[in-house]
């Protein structure tokens, strides 16, 4: 592991005076602090969204679904943990991405950037070791195919 690592997973463990902190729980005298699944998914979704290169994440059906949940008014948008799973641990988390990728951007990089991104951010808010993250890339964005559909949407 290197110092730098080191030193990001040391920070992320440290609690403030009067507390111990242990990955993926907050305890002190009054209480302990426990982290639910569905924050981790989000927690995942939202920092593989801040990854240039990544159009939308989840699958054909998930898609479909957040497409239609996006029209219904105080619906709130997409959700954030659309194409995301998670294993969560006492100490560890595991995660799985389906996403859509823009034409151009270099999978092989992108998968990189976003194994980094979602595992920092993992880590550096909820304190839990990422084991892994698994990408599933399940199509590519066209910028083409967007236009036709907007002009289908026009002549109807």
């Amino acid at each position: 592991m290197g110092r730098e690592k080191e030193d990001a997973m040391t920070s992320a463990t440290q609690a403030a005076p009067g507390q111990t902190r242990t990955r993926g729980e907050l305890g002190s005298e009054q209480g302990k602090t426990t982290i639910a699944d569905a924050v981790v998914q989000k927690i995942a979704g939202v920092a593989a969204r801040e990854v240039p290169g990544v159009y939308q994440l989840g699958g054909g059906t998930a898609r479909a679904v957040g497409a239609i949940r996006e029209r219904i008014p105080g619906s709130g948008g997409p959700s954030a943990s659309q194409g995301v799973q998670v294993e969560v641990g006492e100490k560890e988390a595991a995660v799985d991405l389906q996403i859509v990728v823009d034409y151009g951007v270099s999978i092989a990089d992108l998968a990189q950037g976003l194994r980094r991104n979602v595992i920092n951010r993992i880590e550096q808010m909820a304190g839990l070791s990422v084991v892994e993250v698994n990408i599933s890339v399940d199509d590519v964005h066209l910028a083409e195919d967007e236009r036709q559909q907007q002009e289908g949407a026009r002549v109807q």
